[in-house]
Formats: C-alpha cells, structure tokens, sequence
C-alpha cells in the first residue's frame, strides 16, 4: 500500500488553475521530491496533502484512508503528518524543549512522557545541550533543526518539508542537507520535499516528481531524470542542459535562428523535421572537429572550465578541461551525447 495516494488533483484560485490533474503516489519510508520553478504549484500540492488547501476535484489517500475527496475533508491534526516549513516558525516566547514539546503537550500526554520524547527527538538533531535555549539566542541552522524536532517528535506517518533550507547560507544548507539525509536514514520515515534547488533533490532524493505549470512532466528517480529527461523542460531545469530549437536535416541540426550545424553522432538518431536538441555541457567537447564558434567567455570550475559560446540568442554552455584560451577566439564544439524531440 502507498503512504501517500494524489489522485487527479485539480485547484485553483479564482480563475487561475494551479495544479492540473496530478497523480502521484509516494511509497513507505520513500522520500520524494516535488521540484520545479517558483508558481508551478509544488507548494499549491503539499498544503492539500497536509490539509490546509482543499482541492477543487480530486482525492487524497494516507495509508489507504481518504483525507480529501467528495464530501470528506479530514482536518491537518488528523492527519498524522509532521510539517516543517520555509520560516522556522518557532514561537519566540518559548524554550527549544517547549517548542518541540508543543504537539505533544496538545495530546494530553504526561509530563515523563513528554520529556522523554522531546530528549530524544533533541538528541536526532543533535541539540541536546541547548534545549533551555530562546530562539533569538540560536543560530538559523539550529532553529530549523527544532523545527525537524518538533515536525518528529509525534512519530508522525508522513514528514511534510516546505522548502526547509531556502532561509540558511550555503555552508548551512550544506550541513543540514547531509543531517537530514542521515536522519531519514535512521528513522525511516516517509518524506515529501518540496524545493525549487534541484541539487538538493538529486542529492537526496529517491525519487523527484517535476512540476511545470501545475503539470507534473516526469517522475523518476534522480539519475534517470537527470541522463533520459522525457521532456525539455526537465532536461532544462535539471542539470542545466542546453536547450536548443531547429531542425534535422541529413544527420545534422541546424539551429532555428542562425542555421548553425551541429553534426549528429551515429547513436543520436531522429527522424528529419522540427526538433529540440538537448544536450548537457559536459556532452560536449572541444578539439580539432566540430562546429566552429566564437568563444564568449571562459569560467574556471578547477577541476574543469566551462566555456560559453553564443547560439541563436541563448549562451551553449561546454564543460571541458582548462584551455588557455581567450574570448573572441574561434573554437570547434562536437557534440558527443545528446537528445532530441521532435516538434509537432
């Protein structure tokens, strides 16, 4: 049985849809990303599943009970869902310990239950020795840790993240990733992720359901999204491909605008007419063959550089070893690895 069944989701406001007939079902001690630009209705999805919007049609399923649908409309506490949010949203007044005891003081639980649970779910987030503390005397990274505490103290079925790590630097976002991959790890939990960072999804997800315009265009695991994108929005959006429109003509594209050709490798096959060429930078190489090109800039990565040529109004990015070259020379780009869909 899945955790978590969407099916047919429709909502919107007014007369804007924002979510348009979403399925997708998330399985036991699964953590799915939902991943896409800001207004594509991943967070739209999550409040429904959590029960602070109702969906216009459609129906909501946690383990094999009917939370939304026809005439049924189970309230968030019912839910049995732990949600931590974008802002911390810790209640100033109170100590780390209160703030985590929270959910289950509203339970009616004993004193000795309640603080041998908050111990521990303190102890997951490694924030033990400050649970006396105020926020304001806390770091960003240690208020989105209570947070996590108070969303797991409760043991709850389906832990809810709504973009949890937007708010901290990138050294912190760093650290609190590799946390939270370990704490899903030890306690199993099933997880649905809501971020717009796809280097957060493939890091830690097992599965990443792509959101564009209220759609969901692919759902897969990290790997086959980013190496067989079924549409070109997801091979855009996830891991930064580049993306071109034109046509194939005699084992060749050519570029909409500029007519520019790239040369096709054998194992590249489309039928000729309109297409989109997909290709990722590091699928393209520079040498003596290829498509000769004015170099617009050079950008030192370290172990590689990536080199940026203008193509039909857009930049093609290249990920290839450090050359000492200049912008404004010509250089030769093959493509070695690519995909295309054809248009219409």
């Amino acid at each position: 049985m899945a955790a978590i069944s969407l099916e047919g989701l429709f909502k919107s406001y007014g007369a804007t849809p924002v979510v348009r007939g979403l399925s997708l079902e998330v399985r036991e001690g699964e953590l799915v990303s939902l991943l896409g630009p800001s207004g594509c209705g991943k967070t739209t999805t999550l409040r429904m599943l959590a029960g602070l919007e109702h969906p216009d049609t459609g129906v909501i399923r946690i383990g094999g009970e009917m939370v939304a649908g026809p005439g049924v409309r189970v309230p968030p506490e019912r839910r049995g869902l732990g949600m931590v949010f974008q802002g911390y949203a810790v209640w100033p007044h109170r100590s780390v310990e209160e703030n985590v005891a929270y959910p289950l003081t509203l339970r009616h639980m004993s004193k000795t239950e309640v603080a041998a649970k908050v111990r521990e779910a303190l102890r997951w987030v490694r924030l033990e020795a400050l649970a006396t503390r105020r926020p304001h005397e806390l770091s960003g990274g240690q208020l989105q840790r209570v947070a996590l505490a108070r969303a797991l103290v409760a043991s709850p079925r389906v832990l809810l993240l709504d973009e949890p790590l937007s708010n901290l630097d990138a050294a912190l976002r760093e650290e609190l990733r590799a946390e939270l991959a370990a704490l899903r790890a030890r306690l199993g939990t099933t997880l649905v992720f809501v971020t717009h960072d796809q280097g957060e999804a493939l890091a830690l997800s097992d599965r990443i359901a792509v959101m564009n315009q209220g759609v969901l265009e692919q759902v897969d695991a990290p790997e086959t999204l980013y190496r067989e994108p079924a549409t070109p929005f997801v091979a855009g959006f996830v891991g930064g491909a580049n993306v071109l429109t034109g046509e194939v003509r005699e084992g060749a594209f050519h570029t909409a605008r500029s007519g520019t050709v790239f040369q096709l490798s054998a194992d590249t096959s489309a039928p000729p007419g309109p297409a989109t060429l997909v290709v990722r930078p590091e699928d393209l190489a520079l040498g003596e063959q290829g498509t000769p090109l004015p170099l617009s800039a050079r950008l030192f990565l370290g172990h590689a550089a990536e080199y940026r040529f203008p193509v039909d109004g857009t930049l093609l990015r290249v990920v290839a070893p450090p050359l000492e070259v200049r912008p404004g020379q010509t250089l030769k780009v093959q493509l070695r690895k690519a995909r295309l869909f054809s248009v219409g």
